[in-house]
């Protein structure tokens, strides 16, 4: 079974910048595609952005031209690159994978990992 680790959560003043970590251990060939969701107190869930093994990519746009998913090239390892942080960023961000298939339009998260802390305030 794949689990996944998250790492890079912290606490930034706005504007600032962020870059969230995803890892992956297991079978590596099972995970179609790799996402961020948020989950801040008294909100909705919000899928925030995916990117499945063959590439192709899909923000919020609430973080459209700000944040930035991308792998490694061992594809054990998933990246949100957070610019321009708002204080309505603040959320715990979690990350979760797609097994067997997926796509950017129909991302299930199938497994959690047990998420990171985004803190955005002066």
């Amino acid at each position: 079974q794949v689990q996944l680790v998250e790492s890079g959560g912290g606490l930034v003043q706005p504007g600032g910048s962020l870059r969230l970590s995803c890892a992956a251990s297991g079978t590596i060939r099972n995970i179609a595609a790799m996402g961020w969701y948020r989950q801040a107190p008294e909100k909705e869930r919000e899928l925030v952005s995916v990117i499945t093994v063959g590439g192709s990519t899909n923000y919020a746009d609430s973080v459209k031209g700000r944040f930035t998913i991308s792998r490694d090239n061992a594809k054990s390892t998933v990246y949100l690159q957070m610019n321009s942080l708002k204080p309505e960023d603040t959320a715990v961000y979690y990350c979760g994978a797609d097994l067997r298939y997926s796509s950017t339009s129909s991302f299930r998260g199938d497994l959690w990992g047990q998420g990171t802390q985004v803190t955005v305030s002066s």
